[in-house]
Parts: C-alpha cells; sequence; structure tokens
C-alpha cells in the first residue's frame, strides 16, 4: 500500500513537474538505478499474500455478519467494513491501540492459544448508549466501567462468536469462548512481544458514531491451518466437493433406476403348432424340477435363487441364495 499514491499526491507532483520543481528526466534516471529494500528482521513476514487475502476474505464475510448482528441489537444504522490487513508484531500492535480500550478476548477450540478482538471505546459507549435506550451518542468512561455496564458489554460481544464460527466454517470448524473482557492491553500477554500477529482492522458506523475493531490472530495460533488458508488448497478442496456431490448424484440417480425383476417357475419349448392350438385347461410342462430352486432374474441376469410361496395372500417368491458373478460368466 505503500507504493500507490492518493489523488492529492498525484496532483502534488503533476503541479512540481509543471512549474519545474522537479526535473521528469531525473525521476526517469531514479527508476533506471537498483532499488534496494530495508528488511526488518524483527518484522518478520510470517504470512503470504495468499493467506493475507484469504483472511481478508474470510474477514469481509465476518464484517457483513456483524452488520446484520450489531443493527438488530442496537435497532440503528450500522456499518462495517474491511479497511485493512496487516501483519506486525504483537507490542506494535498494542503500542497502536489507545491505553485504554475494550479488548475481548477468545479461547477458539479446537486451536491453541487466544485471539483478541479490540474495540475502540467511541463505538462500544455508542451500543452501550443505544442498548440502554439512548440515541447512541458516545461518552468515553471506559476508565470506571460500572459492573453493570461490564455485563452488558460482555453479553453483547459474546454473541459475535456465533458470527465468527460461520465466516471461519469454510476453512475450520470452531468452537471459540470468550474468556475475559479487558480495558488496559497492558495487563494483557497473550503472546511474546515479538510473535508475528495479523491485525484486520474493521471500520465501523453507528449512527452518527465512527470507529474501528480490531481483531488480532496469533501466527502461533493459526500456525497449523495456514496451509487451508491458500487459494490453492481451496481449489483443491472445492474440486473434491465437486467430484464427491458428482458422484453422490450419479449413486442416487442409479439407486432410483426402475428395474424389471422376473421368478422364473420354469421354461419349456413347444413348436408353433402347439402354440396354436393351446385351449383353457391345457398343461404345460416345463424343465424345472418341484424340488430346485427357482431362478429370479433381474435386468435379464440370473442373479437370485429362490423358493416359491406366499405372502398375505399374494404369491411370493423367497431369496435363499445369491448366485456368484463367476458362476454366471461358467
Amino acid at each position: 500500500m505503500a507504493d500507490v499514491l492518493s489523488q492529492g499526491e498525484i496532483d502534488a507532483l503533476l503541479s512540481a513537474l509543471s512549474t519545474g520543481e522537479m526535473n521528469a528526466d531525473e525521476l526517469k534516471k531514479e527508476e533506471n538505478e537498483k532499488k534496494v529494500k530495508v528488511y526488518d528482521f524483527k518484522r518478520a513476514l510470517r504470512f503470504s499474500k495468499d493467506q493475507i487475502r484469504s483472511l481478508s476474505r474470510i474477514h469481509e464475510n465476518f464484517a457483513r455478519l456483524l452488520t446484520t448482528y450489531f443493527s438488530a441489537q442496537l435497532r440503528t444504522y450500522v456499518q462495517i467494513s474491511v479497511t485493512s490487513v496487516d501483519q506486525l508484531p504483537y507490542e506494535e500492535f498494542i503500542r497502536s491501540i489507545p491505553k485504554m480500550t475494550i479488548l475481548n478476548v477468545f479461547e477458539p477450540y479446537p486451536l491453541e492459544g487466544r485471539l483478541l478482538m479490540e474495540v475502540n471505546p467511541n463505538i462500544a459507549y455508542a451500543m452501550l448508549d443505544r442498548l440502554l435506550g439512548g440515541r447512541g451518542v458516545s461518552i468515553n468512561k471506559v476508565e470506571n466501567l460500572t459492573e453493570i455496564e461490564t455485563r452488558i458489554m460482555t453479553q453483547l460481544f459474546q454473541r459475535t462468536i456465533d458470527s465468527f464460527q460461520v465466516a471461519w466454517s469454510s476453512v475450520i470448524e470452531l468452537d471459540p469462548v470468550m474468556e475475559d473482557l479487558e480495558v488496559n492491553p497492558q495487563f494483557l500477554q497473550m503472546v511474546s512481544p515479538n510473535e508475528t500477529v495479523v491485525v484486520i482492522s474493521l471500520s465501523t458506523t453507528i449512527a452518527e458514531t465512527s470507529g474501528m475493531i480490531n481483531i488480532c490472530l496469533p501466527h502461533v495460533v493459526l500456525e497449523e491451518i495456514l496451509p487451508k488458508l491458500s487459494v490453492h488448497y481451496w481449489m483443491q478442496e472445492k474440486k473434491k466437493q465437486r467430484l464427491s456431490e458428482e458422484i453422490e448424484n450419479i449413486e442416487n440417480k442409479i439407486r432410483r433406476a426402475p428395474l424389471i425383476v422376473q421368478a422364473e417357475l420354469g421354461r419349456s419349448e413347444i413348436s408353433i403348432q402347439e402354440f396354436l392350438q393351446l385351449g383353457v385347461g391345457d398343461v404345460i410342462e416345463l424343465n424345472q424340477a418341484i424340488d430346485k430352486p427357482l431362478s429370479v432374474l433381474v435386468g435379464g441376469e440370473h442373479k437370485f435363487n429362490a423358493q416359491p410361496g406366499k405372502m398375505k395372500n399374494q404369491i411370493a417368491v423367497q431369496v435363499t441364495e445369491i448366485v456368484e458373478e463367476a458362476n454366471e460368466h461358467e
């Protein structure tokens, strides 16, 4: 994002070129020169761009679910969207948030470790004001939260777990539990200061109040599911899913396909002359002995042996033996 210029910076650059403050030829020379990028080993990038994009997609869905949830709970205009997804040391994240804020700590079972959702006090108190019947005005008094206010806010943010669980369901089935609600980041040490974390910043607007909700995901927590965050894995999973669905559809169609099942009492060969002379009461001799099993044909193929009988006053046969395929081709 540092290489992308804003419209104001572009206008200033064009203005400097037109007034002669900057020389276009010098800029071209700088572009041709070999550029060296400084790498900070204290700020190791442990998530690939592919994984960052996957996390962004997951939390875009989470932002939509949160918008629906908070709109229903607060009964006012709520808009939440992902503004940035960055990876940085945990210590740097803690320094970037207010000294007194709302910190919701979650345990994302079956993953080991803890996740953090930091809610700006402006947003948190606008939510509290709406829940208590107000217009959603923000009054920052996070340093002296009452027990009732703490309880109300805990219940409100505890229900965001369901939205988080749904957003992550495409990657892993989580069963997160809210562990605690803190107000002072200095008392919260989830991971070591140098541990790399991904911070998803959600721009939040409630009525006329705006602020940020930051979700902190430590690398050590997501490490075992990082392969699942790659596009290649998702494509493979979708391909497997489509293949399994196609196989299931074929199996269902085969199961519902009609088959002709015939039980043969026996066979006999007669001439056309004898056939033309048949009448009521005539007897046809079959090649089937009375003590031999009947043949049951499925789709014209001999599949079972059976014995004749009755069931509920209906003529029926009882399967006594399954004919092996080897016997069929003998």
